[in-house]
Parts: structure tokens; sequence; C-alpha cells
């Protein structure tokens, strides 16, 4: 609905104003109450014809002019004027960009899952005298051809790849809704899909496949940690094999550490003794000094440290 046209309304005004105007300055008595009444007839008249002559359009609106029914031009935007009773004003074509929602319910894909779909319109009107005379309600068949094209789209594709590729999906529905708008003098700027619902219960099942997934891959990938892991320890293997000294400080090494900790006693295996030699002369003597050097750093009220071996 249009607002109300301020200018037509204040010309109205004005020539209303000077018609009584013209009546009170006349006015004389009795003699004068025919003259009167006909000045008023008079002046509403033409205050009317007047005020329905003018037309303000707005800056984005084009006016459809018939005059008896045919066309007759584009008007506005700003002032124009248009005859009385033999002019008429059909449409109101507006020319900015206008976005249409539209969607579809339960509709199935490829392979037969049913979907609702959320999508928006972007459009223009760029010949506004095919919009008005081409298409009756144009913005109401825009919105049926959306739909319709967006079923067509739909139908034609399979749920993953509606899922994954909503941008295709977008592109598609464009040149589809484009050509069919295109007659009607309307250009689709774009066209977003900005929603897939999909069954609850086929929603959860597709969750929980997603999550063996994640699980399966996890299991790969600590699979190859623990093969990578083996792989070091084989090849440290090999060092410590040719190499007794540097497997037997390894052995002290990892004493140490483990004495380092807040537990005294550390339990160490015989075979590892023998293997290490840990139960040695250079092994008990360096174990020694290690237990001493740690003494000496913890404060003096400490329990003395208990080796087994």
């Amino acid at each position: 609905m249009r607002k109300i046209n301020y200018f037509a309304s204040l010309i109205f005004v004005i020539i209303v104003g000077i018609g009584f105007w013209v009546i009170y300055a006349n006015y004389s008595g009795q003699e004068s109450y025919s003259f009167a009444i006909w000045t008023s007839v008079v002046t509403l008249l033409i205050a009317g014809l007047v005020t329905s002559s003018i037309k303000v359009a707005n800056q984005w609106e084009k006016a459809v002019l018939l005059r008896l029914g045919k066309f007759r031009a584009l008007k506005g935007p700003g002032l124009f004027f248009i005859i009385p009773v033999i002019d008429t004003i059909a449409y109101w074509i507006d020319t900015r960009v206008i976005t249409t929602n539209f969607k579809t319910e339960k509709t199935l894909t490829k392979d037969t899952v049913p979907v609702d779909v959320d999508a928006v319109l972007f459009w223009k009107v760029i010949d506004p005298k095919k919009a008005a005379l081409d298409v009756a309600e144009y913005q109401t068949a825009i919105s049926w051809a959306s739909q319709t094209a967006l079923r067509d789209v739909i139908g034609k594709t399979m749920l993953s790849d509606m899922l994954e590729g909503r941008e295709k999906i977008s592109h598609e529905l464009q040149k589809i809704i484009d050509d069919r708008t295109e007659p009607w003098g309307v250009n689709v700027i774009s066209v977003e899909v900005k929603d897939v619902l999909i069954p609850s219960a086929l929603e959860d099942a597709m969750s929980m496949q997603a999550q063996a997934e994640r699980e399966r891959q996890a299991r790969v990938i600590l699979g190859d940690s623990e093969k990578q892991v083996a792989d070091k320890f084989g090849e440290a293997a090999k060092t410590y094999a040719d190499n007794p000294t540097a497997l037997h400080l390894r052995a002290m090494n990892m004493l140490y550490e483990g004495l380092k900790q807040n537990s005294t006693i550390v339990i160490v295996p015989s075979s590892a003794v023998d293997s290490m030699q840990l139960g040695g002369l250079s092994g008990i003597a360096a174990l020694t000094m290690e237990l001493q050097k740690k003494n000496a750093e913890k404060p003096q009220d400490n329990k003395q440290d208990k080796i087994a071996e």
C-alpha cells in the first residue's frame, strides 16, 4: 500500500482554502446563499481533480501509466501529472533488490530421503513494463517459480551432495529461476540455500556413522604410531647391541630418572640387571654416587633411600 501523497494533499487544502476565502469575501446575506453553495461544489471538484492528477514517485519506483486501458508510459521517479479518469496507475514497480524467502517440505532427494530446504532469493526488476503487463502478480509468480525449481533440483541431487555442495546447488537454482523469470523483466542476482533439514532418525544414524569413522581413524593413527615407535626401538636396540657401554649408560640414566621422583624404592627386574650390567662394580659405584648426590640435595630429615634390585 502506498503512502499518502502529502504534496497533493497540500494542493487540495490550498485550493479549498482559496474557494472558501472567495465565498467569505463575496457573501452578503441570504441572496448569496446559492452562490456560496455552487462555489463550494466547484471548489471541491477542482481541488479533487487537481489533486488526483498530481503523482509523486520515489527514487526507486516506476509508475506504469495506462490511458483508457492501454499502456502509455513509465513515469517516475519524481513529480508527474496524469489526466484524471482517463489515465490510471496500474502498478507501482519497486526497482530495488528484493529478497524472497522460499522453502520446500518433505521433498525426496535422488536417493529417496525426505528433506526440508530453506532458501532465499535475491532479485530485481529490470523491465517494469514486462513485470506489469506480461505476468499477473509478478512477486507471487517468482515465489512459485523458485519453489518448483528448488523441488526439481532436490529430486536430481543425492543427499550427500546436497549437504556438502550447497554452493553448487545455489548456482544451479539461480540459473533455472533466472531462465524462467527473464521473460517477466526480472533478473535473479543470487540464490542462497540457508538450511537443509533431514529426519531426526537419519540424523542420529549419520552422527553414529561419523563417530565410528572418527574412531576408526583414531585407531589407524594409533597403530601407525605404535609401528613407528617399534621401528625406532629396533634401531636403538641395534645401536645398543654393538655398544655395551652406551647400554650401560642408558640403564644408569633410567635409574637416575626414577630416583628423581618422590618414590625411594626402585624395583629392577633381575634380567635387566644382568643385561645392563647393573650388578657389576662399576654400576654399583655409579649408582652410589648418584644416591649420595640426591641425598645431599634433600633436607636432613628425609629418610635414607633404599634400593632393591
